[in-house]
């Protein structure tokens, strides 16, 4: 188990995307913190993770409420973690909602909301993240962006832009971080079987799992240090036609 020692904290890790990583990570022995806006799911994964933690021998999953668009809760929460097991090793900024409608109609708080999670928190979070990472001796800052974000739709004026935006960022942090043997990357995942929509889809068969995102993931933790894959495309292989 090569993530054996390893502490990584995973944004939105309650469910979804983030929560099928830090199973993926627990259960190769990594040391995970979750972050999340709702009790219910934390407490949730908090008992699904603890099994699977036991099983593996990696610690308990620590869980934080925590609202990453708010800079404070972000850098609060990147400490916690860093302190309670010790140090951090591994940031995947996964957090991120999605309003959709027309620019004209799209209320002023939804845009807001949609930068402040989709952007400014992996923001806040790798800021914080940065002095830990390099007390380390490095590590790996991994960003969950969108295939919305090169290829733009009508009705995702603010999903597509706060993706594009962080695929920039993404680009940018890379350069300024690698030779402190921290590498970043991003992850560009089109349909995913999630309810980030709110509810569920029937007939979605098609759409990547939760799961496929997660396996990415460990690829790049377990990759050679000598490459580095900084920007990954993840689409499904039949979508709908």
């Amino acid at each position: 188990m090569p993530l054996i020692g390893k502490i990584a904290l995973i944004t939105g890790g309650s469910r979804g995307i983030g929560r099928a990583m830090a199973g993926a990570l627990v259960r190769e022995g990594a040391a995970v913190a979750i972050s999340g806006r709702t009790e219910r799911d934390l407490e949730t994964a908090a008992a699904e993770l603890s099994a699977t933690a036991s099983q593996s021998g990696a610690p308990p999953v620590l869980t934080v409420r925590a609202d990453v668009g708010r800079s404070a809760e972000a850098t609060q929460l990147v400490d916690e973690a860093a302190r309670h097991f010790g140090g951090l090793d591994v940031l995947v900024n996964n957090a991120g909602v999605g309003f959709f409608s027309p620019v004209a109609d799209l209320p002023l708080e939804r845009w807001e909301e949609t930068m402040a999670t989709n952007l400014s928190a992996p923001f806040y979070c790798a800021r914080a993240a940065i002095p830990h990472l390099r007390r380390r001796g490095g590590g790996w800052i991994i960003n969950i962006s969108s295939l919305a974000g090169k290829n733009p739709f009508a009705g995702g004026g603010a999903y597509c832009a706060s993706k594009a935006a962080l695929n920039a960022f993404s680009e940018v942090l890379m350069q300024e971080v690698r030779f402190d043997d921290i590498k970043v990357s991003y992850i560009l995942p089109g349909s995913v079987q999630t309810r980030f929509s709110g509810h569920d889809e029937a007939g979605a068969d098609w759409k990547i799992d939760p799961d496929e995102v997660a396996q990415v993931v460990l690829d790049l933790l377990h990759q050679a240090p000598r490459s580095l894959s900084s920007r990954i495309e993840l689409r499904p292989s039949k979508p709908r036609k």
